[in-house]
């Protein structure tokens, strides 16, 4: 991942839709102990609706430093609920666009 001074990141994937007790509070306990820790905002969402049983969900993490893709790195391997994953977590990050001179 690019080590931008600050930029917003986007992490989603799928769930199955009999995984969803269980992961939910393993993924909010995560996001508490990253704001915590890191300081920072989270947001847990989901894609209305759920084809073949499967739910998209998205963790965003907005305005953060440097070097949190680490830390949250950290933070998913320790919370251990990867297995609760119908496919990998995929990563984006955004950043401002400049202002018009």
């Amino acid at each position: 991942m690019a080590d931008l001074s600050v930029s917003d990141l986007y992490v989603y994937y799928k769930v199955r839709d009999a995984d969803t007790a269980q992961l939910a509070p393993l993924v909010r306990t995560m996001q508490a102990a990253l704001v915590a820790s890191e300081g920072v905002s989270v947001q847990l969402k989901r894609r209305p609706g759920d084809p073949d049983g499967l739910q998209t969900w998205m963790e965003v993490y907005p305005s953060v430093p440097a070097g949190f893709d680490a830390a949250l790195a950290r933070a998913v391997d320790e919370a251990g609920f990867e297995s609760l994953l119908a496919g990998p977590r995929r990563v984006e990050v955004f950043t401002e666009l400049p202002p018009c001179a």
